[in-house]
């Protein structure tokens, strides 16, 4: 057999060296296989199922009522006005998607194994899939909450929008960046440690009652105010709030809150693609 000299070659597929590498040019010359990766995400997950994608809609609408019942008839919460329906519906649909990134890209490695094995392309396409079609999801449950919060206002209730619904998007972008930050943080361990995937479901119900999902923060801090900073120091809550107040002006914005989020979200995305670059040289090994 004739010995072939690297230059032959048109390309040299190598291990990365720079643990922060995040190929803008790369990912755009595979968008075509991140838009396959949504569509898949988005069709297959309710392909065989009787509801199919109303279980979009029925997740969030269920949790709200129940929500509502546990902790605004029986725990007295008040929400100054407004349905608490609509409050706990802002709520969990924002929670939602992050919860949806989170748990999608947390199984990156050990759901996609297959496929890595045989083929190369920027693994960073897979966790980007699943934050892009969740946003689609996320875009259904929010036109549900419009639905609900055109009945409210007719129905009298004195709703009223801000002009910092303008930077809502940018929320949103913020919530997933996090999301798939912390989900490759995650899908990077779970290669070496199962025991991870077993903890993220309970990890992630139990992060929701710290994120003022069903509750304003100023609550947590006037009622239990030796705890209270569990809520201050968790950058969710203050998405969450600040949702609220841009959706139905509710509470106030904090700016540093804000800007100690921004801060911690880029913290843990670069942190997380330095752990998953690292991982992705050696996962196949290990899953």
């Amino acid at each position: 057999m004739n010995n072939t000299d690297n230059k032959d070659w048109l390309f040299e597929i190598t291990p990365k060296n720079n643990f922060f590498s995040l190929n803008f040019k790369e990912i755009w010359q595979y968008r075509d296989l991140l838009f396959l990766f949504v569509k898949r995400d988005v069709i297959t997950v309710y392909k065989q199922t009787v509801l199919g994608p109303l279980w979009y809609l029925i997740q969030p609408l269920f949790t709200s009522v129940i929500f509502t019942i546990i902790f605004n008839n029986v725990a007295g919460i008040k929400t100054e006005g407004l349905p608490s329906f609509l409050f706990n519906l802002a709520g969990i649909t924002m929670w939602n998607y992050f919860a949806a990134c989170l748990n999608g890209t947390a199984d990156t490695f050990k759901t996609n194994a297959s496929i890595f094995g045989k083929v190369y392309f920027p693994r960073i396409i897979t966790p980007l899939s699943v934050v892009i079609s969740n946003l689609m999801k996320f875009g259904i449950q929010f036109l549900i909450f419009i639905g609900f919060y055109i009945f409210y206002y007719f129905d009298g209730y004195n709703l009223t929008l801000n002009l910092s619904i303008l930077f809502f998007p940018v929320l949103i972008v913020i919530m997933g960046i996090l999301g798939l930050g912390l989900g490759m943080i995650i899908s990077s361990m779970v290669t070496k440690y199962r025991d991870f995937s077993y903890l993220i479901a309970f990890g992630i119900q139990l992060l929701m009652y710290l994120s003022a999902v069903m509750y304003p923060m100023e609550l947590v801090k006037s009622k239990l105010p030796s705890y209270g900073w569990v809520v201050e120091y968790n950058p969710l809550a203050y998405i969450i709030e600040t949702s609220r107040y841009m959706l139905l002006n509710f509470g106030h914005i904090s700016l540093s809150g804000l800007l100690y989020t921004f801060t911690f979200t880029i913290i843990v995305f670069f942190v997380g693609l330095l752990v998953f670059n690292k991982a992705e040289k050696s996962f196949i090994d290990t899953v």
